[in-house]
């Protein structure tokens, strides 16, 4: 380190200037300000270092501290005593409740005649700053995962039809040992950002404390110094995990450099590297980039002398939360609200909750396969998700007891009722069926023939419905009329009783 000193390099080169003049280390004091004393000090150092005025043009600041102000008889790069493996040092730093106090210490043990606290921190740093001329941030293991997409993307080519498709990639980087996970999705959207984090994670073996991602739209909804809002999905993801979200400060680079340098590299390590090969699926263009990725972590950190996965098998992995039993499974959150007919909409198809919620407000748990739904936190419905076919799921316990009667009713089982009878009853019902644009519009009928019928004797209800039948008499009131007149027995009754009352021609009637 340079000795302490009082004169700016301006006043210095001043002092110079006053000194070749001829004027007196009393004077050049009282013109600068400054002691006699220094005065003379610093002559003495410029003489040594042969230092005179007019110095060289090309002398800069820098280059005038170091020749007056460098320790005598040391060389540039080496010190008076013993030193640490700063490299090795700042790699057990990252280690849980490590400090330099403690590394001081266990330097101290080994080297009795070496540096003291003071000086020793002093070098740290300084080695710290030949690795990053910013401010760099201390990340214990195990504590941080940064996230982010790449800006730039990747091109997919369909084989098929020779379309380029650009895919995102995605990238993490473990805070204490730079450990790096990147892959490919096709979108930023809410599902690939999840199932990325689910993929990393499995990637890692393990769960840090906290996951930091830029202020992504499909992670945080809205950004906030004080308070972000998470995307519930996202919160429900890191809740299964274990881990706690702490989304970047906007307009704060520095909070996540981590992940933005990991970019850089990732860029130029998995882009740059493959930019001359044609990928024709995601599942082509990630095996490529695994590959890459097995170079990243293996590449030795010139610094520190230890690559990314030596690194993080050492010092992260031990420290990381063990996973959970299963893969946390995506699910989207949604709010609805609980329609008139007792269900609720998701991707246009409906899905229905108990009557008695109906004009409620229901929490929406969307997976690939099921759609739950809840109510101040209780689940009240489940069902499996629809991708066609009817668009409506409806549970009969879900039915007022009306609905839930009517729901009963099928084809099927009016016939069987009417095969119950006997095979007129059987034709009439499936005439009346078929007399309907929709077999349900003719299931009131054939319930009210049901109620016609109950107290009948079976071989009268059996003429009836063959005299219906013949006569096309498919309606109730047109069944009625023939049982209260009696006209089932005689065909030329029952047809002068239709001409007599044209209200009991049923709607297919013909003479």
């Amino acid at each position: 380190m340079p000795a302490k000193r009082e004169l700016t390099m301006r006043q210095i080169r001043q002092m110079l200037r006053l000194a070749r003049d001829g004027v007196s280390a009393r004077e050049i004091g009282r013109t600068l300000g400054v002691a006699r004393s220094t005065i003379q000090d610093n002559l003495k150092r410029a003489s040594t270092a042969g230092l005179a005025w007019p110095l060289a043009g090309d002398l800069t600041d820098a280059v005038l501290e170091q020749r007056l102000f460098a320790h005598a008889g040391v060389r540039c790069g080496f010190r008076r005593r013993a030193e640490p493996d700063w490299a090795s040092l700042a790699c057990e730093l990252k280690r849980p409740g490590v400090n330099l106090m403690v590394l001081w210490e266990e330097y101290r043990a080994v080297h009795p005649e070496g540096y003291g606290y003071s000086r020793f921190c002093d070098l740290f740093r300084e080695f710290e700053r030949r690795l990053s001329p910013t401010m760099r941030q201390d990340h214990p293991a195990g504590d941080k995962v940064f996230v982010d997409y790449s800006g730039k993307k990747i091109m997919i080519v369909d084989r098929e039809t020779g379309v380029v498709r650009d895919a995102e990639i995605f990238v993490a980087v473990l805070g204490a040992s730079n450990y790096t996970y990147a892959e490919a999705s096709w979108t930023q959207t809410l599902p690939d950002w999840i199932e990325a984090h689910v993929r990393m994670f499995r990637f890692f073996g393990g769960v840090p404390r906290l996951v930091v991602p830029d202020n992504l739209k499909s992670g945080v909804h809205r950004a906030s110094f004080y308070d972000p809002e998470i995307n519930r999905s996202y919160g429900m993801m890191a809740s299964h995990y274990g881990v706690g979200i702490l989304p970047a400060r906007p307009r704060k680079p520095r909070d996540k450099a981590k992940v933005e340098a990991g970019v850089r590299f990732a860029q130029t390590y998995i882009l740059g590297r493959l930019r001359r090969q044609t990928f024709f699926s995601l599942a082509e263009a990630n095996a490529a980039i695994t590959a890459a990725l097995e170079r990243i972590n293996a590449h030795v950190m010139r610094r520190i002398g230890v690559s990314r996965r030596q690194l993080f098998e050492t010092v992260e992995r031990p420290v990381l939360a063990p996973l959970p039993d299963a893969d946390y499974q995506f699910a989207e959150w949604l709010l609805a609200r609980v329609s008139l007919d007792y269900h609720v909409e998701v991707d246009g198809f409906f899905y229905s909750v108990p009557h008695g919620l109906i004009r409620e407000q229901v929490d929406v748990r969307a997976t690939t396969r099921t759609i739950e739904l809840f109510h101040r936190g209780l689940r009240v419905a489940a069902h499996q998700r629809r991708y066609g076919g009817r668009r409506h799921g409806t549970d009969p316990d879900h039915m007022p007891s009306a609905h839930r009667r009517y729901a009963e009713w099928t084809p099927d089982r009016f016939r069987r009722w009417g095969r119950s009878i006997g095979p007129n009853t059987e034709g009439l019902v499936l005439a009346i069926l078929a007399n309907r644009p929709h077999p349900e519009q003719g299931f009131r009928t054939c319930l009210g023939v049901l109620r016609l019928f109950k107290d009948l004797d079976p071989e009268r209800a059996e003429l009836i419905a063959a005299r219906a039948v013949a006569v096309r008499a498919l309606t109730y009131k047109s069944i009625a009329s023939i049982i209260a007149n009696k006209l089932e027995r005689s065909s030329r009754d029952t047809e002068d009783a239709i001409i007599e009352h044209p209200n009991l021609r049923g709607p297919g009637y013909f003479h």
